[in-house]
């Protein structure tokens, strides 16, 4: 049985990306003939069209969908095939594609990078922040080696290995009561306003979590206020707009010296978020991701 080749797989899902021929044949550094002629050799050899060439652009067939998906796992897989024999016995070397989420990336990698560097020299670490759900559908796809997130999230088909558990305090303006208290449980912050980030921060979950929050008292939730970034959260919470929960790794950067806010601890048996690198389950580069979560955990 003849098989698709990988350079097929690789132009339809570049096609798939770019939707035109002409820009995935950029991508592939290959010209618009060759790509079109790999394209249709796959279709071919799959016995059916993968796309639909029109004047609006490429669109994919139903079989082009399926397998564009299947591709992706493929040509993740022979990527990890290539990385892991050339960081055979020198682990960590090289190129290593890190995604962060805007809560940690701020504030944990300045503090740990410099010690990376000490220990793997040879490391060439390229960064990528955004948000979980966007980061794990990245490592699925094979567009990340790896990603330094915030659990409890849902992580079907991820291994993960612990960083640091990060404990959530409770900000307030500095004038608010909170600030003759030497701890604080969620029943403290009364009825203020808890402002949140906004949609698709996982943090926002956590922060709800921790309060025993299904649906927020929060500004934001019904039309009110909501913060882009913790730095917005902390100048909204000094202004008075309300209160907040903050992850440890922000305040021990020193996020809240630029505010006129108070901090205070949450009592024993406090909420937390647990900080993980996270991975494809089954990826060759898994050894590398514990490796660097041990680097994290020491640094």
């Amino acid at each position: 049985m003849l098989l698709p080749t990988l350079r097929q797989l690789q132009y339809l899902k570049l096609l798939a990306e770019h939707g035109s021929f002409s820009r995935a044949a950029n991508a592939a550094h290959v010209t618009q003939p060759t790509l079109s002629a790999g394209v249709a050799e796959l279709e071919k050899v799959l016995g059916a069209p993968v796309v639909d060439r029109g004047r609006a652009g490429v669109i994919l067939t139903p079989v082009g969908e399926e397998a564009v998906n299947r591709a992706s796992d493929i040509l993740a897989q022979a990527e990890d095939l290539v990385q892991a024999a050339r960081s055979a016995g020198q682990p960590l070397s090289g190129r290593f594609r890190l995604g962060v989420i805007p809560t940690i990336a701020p504030f944990l990698l300045p503090r740990t990078l410099p010690a990376l560097r000490l220990q793997f020299p040879r490391l060439r670490l390229f960064l990528r922040e955004d948000m979980t759900a966007r980061l794990v559908s990245s490592l699925k796809s094979g567009g990340l080696d790896a990603a330094l997130i915030a659990l409890p999230y849902d992580l079907q088909g991820i291994d993960f290995a612990r960083v640091a558990t990060d404990p959530f305090y409770a900000i307030a303006p500095a004038n608010h009561r909170i600030a003759g208290l030497k701890t604080v449980t969620p029943d403290d912050l009364g009825e203020d306003d808890l402002i949140l980030l906004e949609d698709g921060h996982c943090m926002r979950d956590h922060a709800l979590s921790a309060c025993s929050l299904d649906t927020p008292r929060a500004s934001g939730a019904e039309g009110g206020f909501a913060a882009t970034s913790l730095h917005t959260l902390v100048q909204m919470v000094g202004s008075g707009l309300g209160v907040s929960l903050l992850p440890g790794v922000a305040v021990d950067a020193g996020l809240t010296q630029t505010a006129p806010v108070v901090v205070r601890p949450m009592t024993a048996g406090s909420p937390s978020r647990e900080i993980v690198v996270a991975w494809r389950a089954g990826s060759s580069r898994g050894a590398e991701a514990r490796l660097l979560a041990e680097a994290l955990r020491n640094a």
